[in-house]
């Protein structure tokens, strides 16, 4: 596939922050939309990549910023323009594969990531699961495509996701190093560009080993090198 105009392109493949302007009717899960100023300064910084507008690789990465933004933001998934809502199955690992209303009630962290020994699941809520990673990632946990594989209908792609671990996960004291996965997604997409269906394929170990990594603090020793909460309901900046 060759470069294509934005203009040209379904609203939910073009940048992020056009399709937040362009959803006037949607509700909020915070009440007002995202701002991800802090992010497109980072990613702008940080990016491994720069793709050029409207080929293969733009419009993967910003048909996943979408659906992100969506089922991190936008309370219901009718609202959300980058899928096919009744068929929508999204899976980690070759596991089991949830539906739209499930990733909405659950939040990716949880549905990624499972019951582990440094992370359960099941016993996390979405606003939870949401505020343990703002704090561990002050600054965001930023997301960009690699490579692509093959072409739509079925997309193969490698991303990359990191961000400074500066903040305490858990009880476990930052290290202030970046802490960086890599991965592999296969989507099912339709004619226009909708997401049917999306496969992760990533180790989670490795990343729960780095926000470990720093050792256990207690209370005292936490309020005592100052945590970083102030932005905690400041909303999800990622990817």
């Amino acid at each position: 596939m060759s470069a294509t105009p934005s203009k040209n392109l379904p609203l939910w493949v073009q940048d992020r922050d056009t399709v937040i302007a362009q959803s006037t009717d949607a509700t909020w899960r915070h009440g007002t939309p995202p701002d991800y100023t802090e992010s497109k300064a980072g990613l702008a910084q940080e990016s491994k990549c720069k793709h050029l507008e409207g080929s293969l690789e733009a419009i993967a990465q910003n048909l996943v910023r979408t659906f992100e933004m969506e089922a991190s933001f936008k309370t219901s998934p009718d609202q959300w323009l980058s899928i096919v809502n009744d068929k929508f199955r999204m899976s980690s690992n070759g596991g089991q594969a949830y539906t739209a209303k499930e990733v909405s009630a659950s939040g990716t962290y949880n549905l990624f990531i499972g019951d582990t020994e440094d992370y359960q699941a099941s016993q996390e809520t979405f606003e939870s699961s949401g505020k343990l990673f703002r704090t561990a990632f002050p600054k965001g946990f930023l997301w960009e495509v690699l490579e692509v594989y093959s072409a739509p209908p079925k997309v193969t792609f490698k991303w990359r996701h990191w961000g400074t671990f500066s903040g305490y996960y858990k009880d476990y004291a930052p290290t202030g190093e970046t802490v960086e996965i890599v991965g592999m997604s296969v989507a099912h997409l339709t004619e226009d560009l909708k997401i049917l269906s999306v496969e992760h394929y990533f180790d989670n170990s490795l990343f729960l080993a780095k926000l470990t990594s720093g050792g256990k603090q207690t209370t005292n020793e936490q309020q005592a090198t100052g945590c970083p909460f102030g932005s905690w309901f400041k909303g999800l900046k990622l990817r």
